[in-house]
């Protein structure tokens, strides 16, 4: 049998006091010490060293061995089993390189592929509730559809939500005729039977599809292209928002038809749209003056210009894109392209590649515009 000593009561409170607050003792038994909230607590001591701690002392406050206990369990990452692993040069020599050497040698993403992963990111910006796009210019044959019709493109491409092109020219418009070749639903009809429309279903009877995108033809007999007014392109408006993630209008020419009021009454952004010539880019100025001074100068400061074509050689271009930069959000330049200049069909796959990324560039600062957060 072990033998203990009697404390001495002289000196007990300097030797064992230290126990009421469990800090290092030098005993190695079970001991029972007096917690900071009076409570009793039992522990067996834990040597480390020469010194013995308690589980009510310092050992209390070190983290839990590897591997033991709730704190391990918590710590513990999936994510850190797997290798982390950059992208794969899609492009030029780092591709070749790559492939070549099986992927022992990676000379990392390029520059032009950064920057197009950024782009498809931006494109992919999160959107909470309906967006709704007005494409417009006070001047016709400046590209207006097919800028509709490429954006919609872009965007349907790659989002997963709902991508809608409406055509509210009352000039019988083309937009149909662009993307699908498909008119003989528009929203006329959609307009008369408005109250059978309560499902995606029976919205998708009036609209044709390009790609992933839906479009919607406007009325194609022009004596009856006046009908279509304010308060119908807003029913036809409040309709289609609840199954339609972006909504793009292809506003037709002009700004005073009655058409054109509705998308301005319920647009939460514009694309007006110019050329890089001193007539182009003069009638959109022009476009953006009559915003502001018909009381839409949020939807000017947040607008996106885009200029259609090649700048001539007596056109200082820096300057021009200067200007619009100074009163919009952003500027964006779309080259010449014979498969556009056709004016029949469009198939993104025949547009040159800087044509397909100047569409993608547009597409990105439209969707910079989305609210990440559903209005009130």
């Amino acid at each position: 049998m072990v033998r203990h000593d009697e404390p001495d009561p002289a000196t007990w409170w300097e030797r064992y006091g230290h126990r009421l607050h469990g800090v290092p003792t030098r005993s190695g038994e079970r001991e029972t010490t007096v917690a900071d909230d009076g409570s009793l607590r039992t522990a067996h001591p834990e040597r480390q060293g020469d010194e013995w701690f308690t589980d009510a002392g310092p050992g209390a406050d070190r983290a839990e061995p590897a591997g033991r206990g709730p704190a391990h369990l918590r710590a513990f990452d999936p994510d850190a089993l797997v290798r982390a692993r950059g992208p794969v040069p899609d492009r030029g020599w780092r591709k070749i390189l790559h492939t070549a050497s099986l992927g022992r040698i990676d000379p990392g993403p390029s520059t032009a592929q950064l920057a197009a992963q950024d782009r498809l990111a931006r494109v992919r910006s999160h959107l909470a509730g309906t967006h709704r796009v007005g494409v417009t210019s006070l001047k016709g044959g400046v590209g207006k559809t097919t800028v509709t019709a490429c954006l919609g493109l872009a965007l349907a491409e790659h989002r997963g939500d709902r991508i809608l092109a409406l055509d509210a020219n009352p000039d019988a418009g083309t937009l149909a005729d662009r993307l699908t070749g498909h008119s003989d639903r528009t929203v006329r009809d959609l307009l008369d039977d408005l109250a059978a429309v309560d499902s995606w279903t029976a919205v998708s009877r009036y609209t044709s599809l390009a790609g992933r995108l839906q479009v919607l033809a406007s009325e194609q007999d022009p004596a009856a292209g006046e009908a279509f007014t304010r308060d119908e392109y807003l029913r036809a408006d409040a309709a289609l928002a609840r199954y339609f993630s972006v909504m793009l209008t292809d506003s037709g020419t002009g700004m005073v038809h009655s058409a054109m009021a509705g998308t301005l009454d319920v647009a939460d952004s514009l694309v007006v749209v110019g050329a890089p010539t001193v007539d182009g880019a003069g009638r959109a100025s022009k476009t953006l003056d009559w915003l502001v001074a018909h009381g839409h100068g949020r939807l000017v400061a947040d607008a996106v210009v885009v200029l259609v074509g090649r700048a001539g050689r007596e056109i200082d271009a820096p300057a021009l894109r200067e200007h619009f930069a100074g009163r919009c959000r952003a500027v964006v330049e779309v080259p010449h392209d014979p498969h556009l200049a056709t004016g029949g069909r469009i198939d993104a796959g025949r547009l040159r590649p800087p044509t397909w990324e100047a569409f993608l560039e547009l597409a990105a600062s439209v969707a910079e515009g989305f609210p990440a957060h559903a209005r009130r």
